[in-house]
């Protein structure tokens, strides 16, 4: 296994709750054969294969841009497969700058190991699998990490049409973002825990 299964070092202290996706089996998120774990560099060609297939091509990380990101912060990497199949993840930095501005997706030495925000710079589950739960039990690791971890909470971007969706695990819609990347308009969600 490549990468460090997620909730490895929180599991054993929080065994009265199930993580997010089901029963602990072993030392990481396994149920069946899907796994959550965190990413390492040999991870960033899926990362990138799998980022293309979910956003246009103004708005998606190269796959440069992920394996910087990958040499700074893998461990904000949270990685769902199904077998040896890479079906969803959530990513982002963290950083103690409450709002995410356009320039943390390019310069990945923003990075704050002991921020205060995680930020979240995508979600992104294979179209095949949209609406399957994958992109749900990724984000509740990702949240539930950071809540572990001692962070104020999260903070991502979205479409308007996604605002329920981010809703669900208690995310805020703070209005419209002063992000113009990819040349769209995005929402600000913030979760505070």
């Amino acid at each position: 296994m490549r990468g460090r299964p997620w909730g490895s070092r929180e599991w054993d202290r929080r065994r009265s709750s199930s993580p997010p996706g089901g029963e602990m089996d072993g030392g990481g998120t396994t149920v069946g054969r899907m796994m959550i774990r965190h990413a390492t560099l040999e991870d960033a060609p899926a990362i990138a294969a799998l980022e293309a297939e979910c956003f246009p091509a103004a708005e998606a990380a190269t796959r440069a841009d992920i394996e910087d990101r990958l040499r700074v912060y893998p461990d904000h990497f949270w990685l769902l497969f199904d077998g040896d199949e890479l079906v969803s993840f959530v990513n982002g930095m963290v950083t103690d700058l409450p709002d995410l501005t356009d320039d943390m997706y390019e310069d990945a030495s923003m990075h704050d190991g002991h921020g205060a925000w995680q930020m979240v710079f995508g979600v992104d589950t294979a179209p095949a699998r949209q609406g399957s739960g994958c992109a749900s039990r990724t984000m509740r690791a990702a949240i539930d990490e950071s809540r572990a971890a001692g962070r104020k909470g999260m903070v991502l971007t979205c479409k308007e049409r996604l605002i329920g969706f981010y809703e669900h695990f208690g995310y805020v819609d703070e209005g419209v973002s002063s992000s113009e990347h990819g040349g769209v308009v995005w929402h600000q969600m913030r979760l505070t825990f």
